[in-house]
């Protein structure tokens, strides 16, 4: 679980929360459950650090607000149009027994144990990430697909991962596909033998001879063939 450190802060201004950010501190709240909204500041070196890791949607952080820990979900993040840098953050305080909506990265274990892999199978991904309602305190980190045995033809569904009895997809009355072990979209031409190429090497250079030494060549008009009849002498005037 990742820990940040966070300072309540009291800034109320478009310019105290401009040098708030100035200062490399990126303002955020906090909210959820029967508390009141909390208003805090974080580094923004390493809110940037973290958001790095596709799973900081889903993964619970601790805060520990002028030394007092409380676990909260990152939830939203807005973003500078112009630089791209982070400049707000909301975080969702998590609260036993209370719902929420996420979505969980696919992981996917083993590629090197998959028979249909080592053969050239694609491993074709219709979801990397399935949404899951759940309690806040029972968010799974991630989905795991073993690849351990799996060969071509074979397809993942959300039936095939186990999940806790209080954590449910989002999408309910079919059993949707995650990932499917497909066939190679192209197949490798098979490689000719080394005899074939030197025989049709052979075969063109015979050809190539053949006509600069002059064999047969088709009768040109008016050339006489071999064996054709002369007219006698006599019959020409």
């Amino acid at each position: 679980m990742n820990s940040l450190e966070a300072n309540i802060r009291t800034n109320k201004t478009k310019g105290e929360l401009n040098s708030l950010r100035e200062n490399g501190n990126v303002p955020a709240i906090i909210y959820g459950g029967e508390a009141q909204n909390e208003k805090i500041s974080i580094s923004k070196k390493i809110l940037k650090t973290l958001i790095e890791n596709e799973n900081f949607f889903s993964s619970i952080i601790t805060l520990n607000v002028d030394g007092k820990p409380q676990k909260v979900l990152p939830r939203e993040i807005k973003y500078d149009v112009i630089s791209d840098e982070p400049i707000h953050v909301d975080f969702l305080r998590i609260v036993a027994g209370i719902k929420v909506r996420i979505e969980v990265p696919v992981k996917f274990l083993n590629h090197e144990k998959s028979p249909g892999l080592k053969r050239g199978g694609v491993l074709n991904i219709v979801r990397r990430k399935v949404e899951l309602k759940c309690p806040s305190e029972k968010i799974p980190e991630n989905l795991v697909i073993d690849l351990d045995g799996v060969d071509i033809g074979e397809s993942f569904k959300i039936s095939s991962i186990n999940l806790d009895s209080e954590v449910t997809p989002t999408i309910q009355g079919r059993d949707f596909v995650i990932a499917t072990l497909a066939a190679p979209t192209v197949m490798k031409e098979p490689e000719k033998p080394a005899e074939a190429e030197v025989a049709e090497g052979e075969g063109a250079e015979g050809a190539e001879a053949s006509a600069a030494e002059g064999g047969d060549k088709p009768a040109a008009e008016g050339d006489k063939k071999e064996g054709e009849d002369k007219k006698p002498a006599e019959e020409k005037k």
